[in-house]
């Protein structure tokens, strides 16, 4: 008997995995100032041990006001790189591809941590030390009734943000990772330029497709210019809000080649998120 492909080798530009079981990001909402520590360790250090392809971590936040939580990891400070490193050798020592998933959660960041509602921050959050930060959006829209109102991004916040995603990256890459995803999905920041029910704006990031790709598009161009050339870049997008007058399939298809031409290797397709937890 032949076998199977899903446990058959597959090469990324100059990365192979061994099979192709990729363990996606799964927020542990256990890191303090976005520090990965020996949960985290643990967590992923299984799955390699198991026999997995390639490992990714949760998300990592490119800025502090970017983490979903207060418990989130994040690659926003040159001291976040050792405890990740630490991970990427294990994972590498035990035969798996070491990914990373980078984000920035827009107007879906300073929630509660799940076991608390997972839900706007509320005064018994404030009181354990989880206070509230201000969040930003492409638009001033909040995710729902008593949900923080974001701030609307301007064109030199977002070339802030060009540059944090810059440093971002060249942390992973002194962490040693050989994959990194972009997470354009699940409603954070670069999901809501892309949707036409979060991004109203009528400048040049708004408005029609072609507007509302460009900041998702320019940090893919960021990133892919210091991700080092022979290892793969991931994009996560939504394919479809599943929302009346929200993304549907033929969006994501011209974001995707978009993307593609930008120096992306693969699309891990998800979907929804935009509104709700």
């Amino acid at each position: 008997m032949s076998q199977p492909r899903l446990f058959t080798p597959i090469a990324l530009r100059s990365i192979t995995a061994k099979n192709r079981i990729v363990i996606s990001p799964m927020c542990q909402y256990s890191a303090d100032d976005g520090l990965a520590n020996d949960w985290h360790l643990v967590h992923l250090g299984k799955f390699a041990q198991g026999g997995a392809g390639i490992v990714m971590t949760e998300a990592a936040a490119v800025t502090a006001e970017g983490r979903i939580t207060h418990g989130d990891l994040g690659l926003w400070h040159d001291g976040q790189i050792g405890p990740l490193k630490r991970i990427a050798a294990f994972l590498r020592g035990n035969g798996s591809v070491p990914a990373i998933q980078l984000a920035h959660a827009g107007r879906k960041a300073s929630m509660q941590r799940p076991w608390y509602g997972n839900a706007a921050l509320t005064a018994e959050d404030h009181a354990r030390g989880d206070k509230p930060w201000t969040i930003v959006a492409p638009s001033a829209i909040p995710m729902d009734d008593g949900w923080l109102m974001p701030h609307e991004l301007t064109e030199p916040d977002m070339k802030k943000l060009r540059e944090d995603w810059r440093l971002a990256t060249l942390r992973a890459v002194e962490a040693d990772f050989d994959v990194l995803e972009i997470h354009c999905a699940h409603g954070y920041l670069l999901h809501e330029f892309l949707s036409p029910l979060s991004n109203h704006r009528t400048d040049a990031y708004g408005g029609d497709r072609a507007g509302r790709m460009k900041h998702p598009l320019e940090i893919i161009e960021t990133v892919r210019a210091v991700w080092p050339a022979d290892r793969p870049l991931f994009v996560r997008i939504s394919s479809v809000d599943g929302i009346d007058g929200g993304i549907d399939i033929s969006d994501s298809v011209a974001f995707v080649n978009e993307a593609r031409a930008r120096g992306v290797d693969v699309i891990d397709c998800s979907s929804g998120g935009l509104m709700g937890s």
